[in-house]
């Protein structure tokens, strides 16, 4: 087995700020705002143009997806991630560094790290430990909007890192990939409402193993270590030589497994994009496992 270097999937906050300082963004780093909330709660483009990193662009992934779709957050066209990237002043020469502004210190940035690498891109990182802690430790921040030079980048879809329903419907019998729920166990066994949601029961794929997302990180919003991720992937019968495929509700917080399983040397866990949101509307109803009464609702 060839071991193939890996890119750092995360970087520091220290070392982001030594990079703003030293005037180092520009055509070759890019940093981008990657924040959303649901509906109702927090504002993330407003809470952008109020602060964020000094440099950094705004990445609306409501912007940055297939709108045409009945299912939530699905991929946008290469065509469509090409152009909506090179406005931010990316080529695909640029080292990008995603974060977001959620509690928990990451949420939607994995997804966004994950769409650059689908798309081919391989020089992407995290900042580990998120915009709480770029905050916390007293790091700059302005509410200059950026205005990047445009640039060209070419997209290519690299389909190993995504998988279809038609895909994971076939898994179930042949069973050639491991598949792992990232949501909270009360979603995935049924228990608990999904949130926000019409018409959408909780629930999970058959043979799917759940390991929550928020797991991953620590109580200060940071990456557990590698060593730490690995115990929990191992507790959880999860085997990391063998193909994986991670789903969720609609293909976001999956992308934490994708990062977890990287940080431990698997740069090829595969998403399910249309995920649960998909799932639980075209699958058969004896692939749909839940304890979620009707009545509840």
């Amino acid at each position: 087995m060839v071991h193939q270097v890996l890119y750092r999937a995360l970087v520091s906050t220290k070392w982001l700020a030594e990079s703003v300082r030293a005037g180092k963004l520009g055509p070759g780093l890019r940093v981008l705002d990657a924040s959303w909330y649901s509906p109702g709660t927090r504002e993330a483009r407003k809470e952008y143009l109020e602060r964020h990193v000094p440099g950094a662009s705004f990445f609306d992934i409501e912007e940055c997806r297939n709108a045409a779709s009945p299912y939530e957050m699905m991929l946008p066209s290469e065509a469509h991630f090409a152009d909506y990237v090179g406005r931010l002043g990316i080529s695909n020469q640029t080292h990008v560094v995603v974060y977001d502004g959620d509690n928990l210190g990451c949420f939607y940035a994995p997804r966004v790290w994950w769409m650059f690498r689908v798309f081919g891109h391989r020089t992407v990182s995290v900042l580990n430990g998120g915009f709480r802690n770029w905050l916390k430790e007293g790091h700059p921040v302005t509410s200059e909007p950026s205005r990047p030079e445009p640039a060209v980048f070419k997209a290519t879809l690299d389909r190993s890192l995504l998988k279809t329903y038609e895909q994971v419907l076939e898994n179930l019998e042949s069973k050639r990939f491991q598949l792992v729920d990232s949501r909270s166990q009360g979603r995935y066994l049924g228990t608990e409402p999904e949130p926000d949601a019409v018409g959408l029961d909780p629930g999970h794929i058959r043979g799917s193993v759940n390991m929550p997302f928020m797991d991953f990180l620590t109580e200060d919003g940071f990456e557990k270590s590698p060593e730490e991720l690995r115990a929990m992937f191992e507790a959880k019968k999860v085997n990391l030589t063998q193909p994986l495929i991670a789903t969720c509700r609609k293909g976001v917080t999956a992308c934490h497994i994708a990062l977890a399983a990287y940080l431990c040397g698997k740069p090829d866990v595969a998403v399910y994009d249309g995920s649960w949101s998909e799932w639980f509307r075209r699958a058969p109803p004896e692939t749909r496992v839940s304890q979620w009464k009707r009545e509840k609702a």
